[in-house]
């Protein structure tokens, strides 16, 4: 029996892995590709885009793991069941409750691993997610560059373009500075051949020295510009303001559990609640997973999914319910995960219970 398990145990792992390193690829690209235009635009320095996405790996592994195992059970177990392996199991003395025993077993390690991500490694993560995104605000307008594009940065109402510029932000190329007087009646206009960063180590305050280039100061639509063409001309180069970016994620859940503000109450249920997804799915995916050999090996995909949609849009609903004082604390979302435990209980045992009832009616019948 332990080697039955055993091989039941790694055609589901060996499912899972590969099911969650395919959704993980699609959904970390995607995110990967909007914090890629965030940099573009000089929101976020580039230099720290794998670091974001270093972070943020637990959040997407706690919500993309227990799909993973629901998808490959419903892919072991539908190859085994067309191909007739289930039948040599049953036939050797395997009974439906064992599989599913074996099965629920087998998925602990899942569960824990997504707890821990959910209750300590994600919130963990996003910590460091929102103090990057914090120190990027104090960053100044050279850390910020990317050459060959217009940016508007917050600390001046400036924007500025540089043709190229070197690896160590220090040296730009082919400069144009827009700038906006504080009453934002005016624009100054620099442009300059080349430009270098200078230190003040006395201060510590930073300036960019334009060299080569021209300065022109006015109000759009009247012809009295000010023009001045000069050699070497220096601008001060502002830091952003201190960062105060707070991501709900990053809240740990000890803060959590102490809060008494609805959406932290409303977030700790949701924690709680995605490493009790996976038993929940595991007793339903057994079930779904059954398939006749004349329907194809994905013909019980498609309403297995529906089934895990709607759990999770309804535990999303049951979220945004608790966080709006709509469902009293003591319920939470535990309301859902009971109807869908019912459901797999009923996919499991309910059928089995039925034809037995109907064998003792028609034996009292024939009595």
């Amino acid at each position: 029996m332990n080697i039955v398990f055993r091989y039941l145990i790694r055609q589901i792992m060996v499912s899972m892995v590969a099911v969650s390193g395919i959704l993980l690829l699609v959904f970390m690209s995607g995110r990967f590709i909007k914090y890629l235009g965030n940099a573009a635009e000089g929101e976020i320095p580039a230099g720290v885009l794998f670091s974001i996405m270093a972070y943020r790996f637990p959040g997407f592994l706690e919500l993309i793991l227990p799909l993973g195992l629901f998808i490959g059970i419903l892919l072991a177990y539908g190859r085994m069941y067309l191909e007739s392996e289930m039948t040599v199991l049953f036939a050797c003395g395997v009974s439906d409750r064992q599989l599913l025993a074996k099965t629920l077993i087998g998925c602990v390690p899942v569960m824990l691993v997504v707890a821990s991500m959910s209750l300590y490694v994600s919130p963990w993560g996003m910590k460091q997610v929102e103090a990057i995104f914090n120190e990027a605000r104090t960053a100044t307008e050279f850390e910020m560059l990317a050459p060959g594009r217009f940016q508007d940065f917050t600390s001046g109402s400036r924007v500025t373009y540089t043709e190229a510029l070197s690896d160590d932000k220090r040296q730009l190329q082919g400069v144009f500075i827009a700038e906006y007087d504080r009453n934002g009646e005016g624009v100054t206009l620099i442009t300059a051949e080349s430009g270098s960063q200078l230190i003040d180590q006395e201060t510590g305050s930073r300036f960019l020295i334009l060299e080569n280039g021209g300065r022109f100061q006015g109000r759009p639509g009247n012809l009295d510009y000010n023009v001045t063409r000069f050699e070497a001309y220096g601008l001060k180069v502002m830091g952003g303001e201190a960062g105060s970016r707070e991501l709900e994620e990053g809240i740990s859940t000890k803060a959590l559990w102490q809060s008494d503000d609805l959406e932290d109450r409303a977030l700790l249920h949701w924690r709680f609640s995605l490493p009790l997804i996976v038993p929940i799915v595991t007793l339903l995916a057994v079930r779904l997973s059954r398939v006749n050999p004349r329907q194809g090996r994905f013909f019980h995909l498609l309403p297995a999914m529906l089934v895990y949609i709607t759990y999770l849009g309804l535990l999303i609903v049951a979220r945004d319910a608790l966080a709006d004082g709509k469902v009293p604390e003591w319920i939470g979302m535990l309301w859902v995960h009971v109807i869908f435990l019912a459901l797999g209980l009923w996919l499991q045992f309910g059928p089995a219970w039925l034809y037995k009832r109907r064998l003792e009616k028609e034996a009292r019948a024939h009595a």
